[in-house]
């Protein structure tokens, strides 16, 4: 019985082995940055590429990667790969590591799956020109904001490379945490984006999912064909045999004078709009000489604030009813119109027909990029012919540090808001401090029970925040107000003419001089039931342009 436990076991083992080695085989190229890459990684020596890169721990962890550590600089870095990979032969799995520990507010951070350097490149000379067969990674600046996914495809038949961009492609995190990307390009021409192991974009190589497309179109415009002199592409036309009407006046004014309107009473003609300030003194310091003559500032003439308006006064304009403008003829569908001209279509000399993309083989890796901001740090960059491989990686490498750093801001966060409350209750109790010292002002003990009620009140409310710190002297003042001043009195009731006559008979020769004292009167009352209160805002001059 021992025997067979201890042959199931080893039999186990043997095969767990034999996996691991299967999945060791599918892996073209990884590097986790355990050891430091300079060797395996050769900085790129072109004189536009000045960034400097550095074996830098993640931040809070003792994992190494490859940092970008200055702002505003071009880097260029690159390492071969063991073997080429030709996307050809089967399925194919891309994936990094990447933590932008200061953020990405302009730049790039993706990576460049470069040609064999027979195509003309050298990794002492990298740079954006050498040739690549994929791009793959975030970029971010201005309106731009994707994982990029791009891949240059030779036309076989005029022998061009063609850039292909997917088409709405995923936005990268923008965070400080660390992140995966990933992308799995199959043997049926299917192409997946994962960004932490989760499923992004799925895209068809052949298809439209890419600008441009990889098959041409079939045909072309004539690039020989011209336009005829005598094509009409007009759809309307002026009619010919329109004319214009006899009481049409093209001379009419679009405004005319207002003859209905009057000059306001008390208009002042002689007075200007503005006067000399008399009470403005030359300054000490003036030189005639060198200043000029002084003359006082002009000030709004305070006999114009008191009437309807001063100056010269002129009748306001109205809408000409009778204005219609310069006449045209009205269109008509053009009799000759043969429609928009476009070049007739030839055959695509460059169109062709395949099943497959015809991808580049990948010889090396390059990242080739200018960013403004530094701290970017790639790690654990893998290239593998099994999805299995490159989620094993994710589970073993990234999601560890990932889980961290989530705790850890979360923790950020809860001591944030820990500090944020904090504030919040000295703040609260230094202005309760401040309302309790006012409560005890003598002018306000006859209502200081019921002000010490509320202030209490509000010290018990756990829920108090700044916002409403700031609106409770705001409602006490009111409050206060409303408990010393009161309410307001109502109006007295208008008396009328004939009530004044019905009990203060007079004399014919008296009663105007009597309607005209009850009027003060009741004016003078009126004023006293609102004294202390805000008067109405006094009513705007009239200008020469309201009437």
């Amino acid at each position: 019985m021992e025997f067979s436990r201890s042959f199931v076991l080893c039999g186990v083992v043997l095969i767990s082995c034999l996996v691991f080695a299967a999945s060791l085989s599918d892996t073209v190229f990884y590097d986790n940055f355990d050891e430091n890459w300079d060797g395996r990684w050769i900085v790129s020596q072109s004189s536009d590429y000045g960034g400097k890169w550095k074996y830098e721990k993640s931040e809070g962890h003792e994992d190494y990667g490859l940092l970008v550590s200055e702002p505003a600089k071009k880097y260029g870095i690159a390492a071969d790969l063991a073997e080429e990979v030709d996307p050809k032969d089967g399925t194919v799995v891309l994936q990094y590591n990447l933590r932008l520990q200061k953020g990405l507010e302009c730049g790039g951070a993706y990576l460049k799956y470069l040609l064999p350097q027979a195509a003309g490149w050298t990794p002492s000379d990298f740079n954006n020109e050498s040739p690549y067969s994929i791009m793959f990674g975030p970029d971010k600046c201005g309106s731009t904001n994707k994982v990029h996914f791009i891949f240059r495809h030779k036309n076989p038949m005029s022998g061009k490379y063609i850039e292909h961009h997917l088409k709405n492609p995923p936005m990268p995190v923008n965070d400080k945490l660390s992140h995966v990307y990933t992308a799995v390009i199959y043997p049926n021409n299917t192409l997946k984006l994962l960004i932490d192991g989760e499923e992004k974009k799925t895209a068809d190589l052949l298809s439209s999912d890419f600008e441009p497309t990889v098959i041409p179109p079939e045909t072309i415009p004539d690039p020989e064909d011209k336009k005829p002199e005598d094509w009409d592409d007009r759809a309307k036309i002026p009619d010919p045999e329109a004319s214009k009407p006899d009481d049409w006046d093209e001379e009419a004014p679009r405004e005319i004078e207002d003859l209905e309107a009057e000059k306001p009473e008390g208009w002042l003609d002689d007075e200007p709009d503005e006067v000399d300030d008399v009470d403005a003194v030359k300054p000490e310091d003036w030189d005639d000489e060198e200043d000029g003559e002084w003359e006082p500032p002009k000030i709004i003439n305070p006999k114009c604030e008191e009437a309807p308006g001063c100056g010269e006064w002129t009748r306001p304009t109205k809408k000409n009813p009778a204005y219609k403008g310069k006449w045209k003829a009205p269109f008509i569908d053009n009799p000759a119109y043969q429609g928009i001209w476009a070049p007739k279509q030839i055959p695509n000399p460059e169109y062709f027909v395949l099943e497959k993309p015809n991808l580049e083989p990948i010889a090396a890796i390059g990242i080739e990029i200018w960013t403004m901001q530094d701290g970017i740090l790639f790690d654990n960059i893998l290239v593998s012919h099994d999805e299995a491989v490159a989620a094993e990686y994710r589970e073993t490498t990234w999601k560890p540090k990932f889980d961290v750093e989530k705790e850890k801001e979360a923790a950020e966060v809860k001591l944030d808001d820990s500090e944020k409350a904090s504030a919040v209750d000295g703040i609260k109790g230094k202005v309760f401090e401040v309302l309790h010292k006012i409560a005890e002002l003598p002018f306000l003990s006859k209502y200081k029970s019921q002000i010490d009620e509320l202030l209490a009140k509000g010290e018990e409310n756990a829920t108090v925040t700044l916002s409403i710190l700031a609106t409770i002297p705001i409602l006490l003042l009111t409050l206060f107000y409303s408990l010393i001043f009161g309410k307001k009195k109502k109006s007295a009731p208008v008396v009328s003419e004939e009530a004044i006559k019905k009990d203060n008979p007079v004399v014919p020769d008296d009663a105007g001089a009597n309607k005209e004292e009850a009027v003060e009167e009741e004016t003078q009352e009126q004023a006293g039931e609102i004294e202390g209160e805000e008067a109405p805002a006094a009513v705007r001059r009239r200008t020469r342009r309201d009437t």
